[in-house]
């Protein structure tokens, strides 16, 4: 007697948990279409840096303490590094602006 019971229940639990499954797949694939990737500055660079160009480079506000800078800039160089394959100008444009964001900038631009 018990056992019908039991085979209708696990039935009914399968139904509403495959009810639940559509209806979470529908609304994952409703969902709006978000970037997951951090968009970092595109475009090519300016004659001078400004702070603002550094920020933009670096990935961080134009008010920010050294301690920051100094951590975005690692960050950064690590994936553009020329000894890992990264270019010798981007590598000369991140030194350049993490000078610039710490104000050691001497205005000499970079090497290229």
């Amino acid at each position: 007697m018990a056992t019908p019971m039991i085979a209708g229940a696990a039935v009914a639990a399968a139904a509403y948990a495959g009810r639940y499954g559509i209806l979470a797949w529908q609304a994952f694939k409703s969902r709006p279409r978000v970037p997951r990737m951090r968009r970092f500055y595109e475009g090519g660079f300016q004659s001078a840096m400004t702070r603002r160009e550094a920020a933009l480079i670096l990935g961080v506000r134009e008010s920010v303490v050294a301690e920051k800078v100094k951590e975005a800039h690692r960050r950064v160089m690590v994936a553009n590094h020329p000894d890992a394959g990264g270019s010798h100008y981007l590598a000369s444009k991140i030194n350049e602006a993490k000078e610039m964001m710490l104000g050691k900038s001497k205005n000499t631009g970079s090497a290229f």
